[in-house]
């Protein structure tokens, strides 16, 4: 049976999974105090996702996170799903950023995202060492928006 439940407590105790979106644990401690955390269950925990507000009409979702052996089994999309249904009357819009890697891209312009920006050299500028997925070095940031 599938859950969700909104995390307030010990965010950190996530981290392990976090890590699998954004490797560097500095700047995930730069959202994740003030971020609203979700866990999806489906018996144990398989994905993690972390929104963080922006303005009054805009939040962002700053890290979505599935377990390697739980991935491609819908779980990241229902959450992504669950999210917005869950901000649409807070928020008018939610960004993703992303790097540039078309596997998850596809994977956010399937749960209903369209291209917004990027954010030129911010893998480079921000992280302390080259950003890799797979094959693909991360420069610049990709945003993505939904409107909620």
């Amino acid at each position: 049976m599938t859950k969700i439940e909104k995390i307030v407590e010990d965010k950190k105790r996530f981290l392990d999974l976090l890590l699998l979106a954004d490797e560097q644990e500095d700047m995930i401690d730069r959202y994740l105090p003030e971020g609203d955390m979700f866990a999806l269950y489906d018996d144990a925990l398989k994905s993690v996702c972390v929104v963080l507000p922006l303005d009054e009409q805009t939040c962002e979702l700053k890290n979505l996170a599935t377990y390697e052996h739980a991935q491609g089994r819908g779980y990241g999309r229902a959450l992504v799903h669950y999210i917005c249904d869950y901000y649409n009357t807070t928020y008018r819009t939610m960004l993703v950023g992303t790097g540039e890697t078309p596997g998850i891209l596809a994977f956010y312009e399937r749960c209903g995202f369209v291209y917004s920006h990027r954010v030129p050299n911010f893998f480079t500028d921000n992280y302390d060492h080259p950003m890799f997925d797979g094959e693909i070095q991360l420069v610049d940031m990709v945003y993505l928006k939904k409107d909620l």
